[in-house]
């Protein structure tokens, strides 16, 4: 199992305080050190987070691939193109939203993803889809000529969160998520079975799988199990563990998570 390590967060960090300390630079060779394949990073339209400069930084001085996330804004797209990181993966952006809520609308924008794509394809990147598991969606991916879909693990980990922590009793609770035990459990069934029978799809059509969002050192080993699924892109747990045990060891105990043996 591939390790994407998203180092947003560490951007967050420094923008809370709008200074040039924690930069996200410095995080490249300890990734690197811990086992990770690959770095991942987000800029975002707004540039909450990332901004232009850690991108052209990262991608410069990076010894492993960058996965370079982006909305299909054209002006992104070309700015990725410019900037030419290993792979783009194409996410949903909305500027009200805390974090990407859920996959691309990939029927809705199959033109403007289309325009997308082939850009980045003239320019040598690697296209990835960030998606939700479903069939539909998996068979209009494959047409589109990428080489990886992303599969969001959103709903799962929402799920999972408020069946096996306290989410439920903190402000951050999800309210249509306020269910019985047994209904979560079959939500979470579910859910996972939908990943699951995505990802077999997937690789009937000659996709690479990835996966990413809300993955976490409780419920990573349940999505890490599914063989079809190659590589898991996993920032915010990652970098809130970093504080407490230091980024090394941090990558270091989900790598030992996810290892198929």
């Amino acid at each position: 199992m591939l390790l994407g390590v998203n180092i947003d967060h560490i951007a967050v960090l420094r923008e809370a305080r709008k200074i040039n300390d924690p930069n996200p630079l410095d995080a490249l060779g300890i990734c690197k050190l811990a086992g990770a394949n690959q770095i991942t990073i987000h800029l975002r339209e707004d540039r909450r987070h990332i901004h232009d400069n850690d991108a052209i930084a990262i991608i410069q001085h990076s010894a492993l691939p960058v996965n370079l996330e982006c909305s299909i804004n054209p002006e992104i797209i070309d700015i990725v193109c410019k900037l030419k990181p290993a792979r783009a993966t194409l996410v949903p952006e909305n500027r009200n939203e805390v974090t990407t809520e859920g996959g691309l609308d990939v029927k809705g924008n199959y033109e403007k993803l289309q325009k997308a794509i082939d850009k980045l394809h003239a320019n040598e990147i690697e296209v990835s889809l960030f998606i939700d598991p479903k069939d539909e969606i998996i068979e209009l991916s494959s047409q589109l000529e990428v080489e990886w879909i992303e599969l969001h693990t959103g709903t799962f980990a929402n799920v999972y969160a408020m069946l096996y922590t306290n989410l439920a009793q903190t402000h951050h609770t999800i309210k249509e998520l306020e269910l019985s035990k047994a209904e979560l459990k079959s939500k979470l069934e579910k859910s996972i079975k939908e990943i699951e029978t995505s990802s077999k799809l997937a690789k009937k059509l000659n996709l690479k799988i990835a996966a990413g969002h809300g993955l976490n050192y409780q419920n990573v080993t349940l999505i890490s199990k599914i063989p079809e699924i190659i590589e898991l892109n996993i920032g915010q747990s990652i970098i809130a563990r970093s504080v407490f045990k230091g980024l090394e060891k941090a990558i270091l105990d989900m790598k030992e998570l996810i290892k198929n043996d």
